[in-house]
């Protein structure tokens, strides 16, 4: 199972999210969800993007991320959520025990979003 983790800021479009994911899984490998923080999984610009890709879009808490040792670190992230990096927080916390990242965060090129990939052998 592979679970893209996504971040994004406020103003982020779809195409935000889009080349952010196509950065993070260049050869197209199939993702079985995207996640990311539970508010943040109510934004319109992440439900369109999980329905275009015709994937469940998922959410975790809060506390769920902050559980989450991650290799990329933001101090405004930190702040924020609890985590080095919320893409791959998310990824990592909906792949469940024993996930790894496959594809540590990237950027979208116009810095809007990030994205990540857990898999979960199984």
């Amino acid at each position: 199972m592979r679970l893209a983790g996504i971040g994004f800021r406020g103003a982020a479009s779809v195409a935000s999210l889009r080349d952010a994911l196509a950065r993070a899984n260049p050869d197209g490998t199939k993702i079985d969800a995207l996640v990311t923080e539970a508010a943040k999984a109510r934004a319109t610009v992440f439900r369109d993007f999980a329905q275009e890709l015709g994937v469940p879009g998922l959410g975790i808490t809060t506390e769920d991320l902050a559980r989450m040792i991650t290799p990329t670190q933001s101090a405004r992230i930190e702040d924020r959520f609890g985590t080095g990096s919320l893409s791959e927080a998310a990824a990592l916390a909906a792949a469940g025990p024993g996930a790894v990242l496959v594809a540590e965060r990237v950027v979208s090129g116009d810095a809007m979003a990030t994205a990540a990939i857990a898999e979960r052998k199984g």
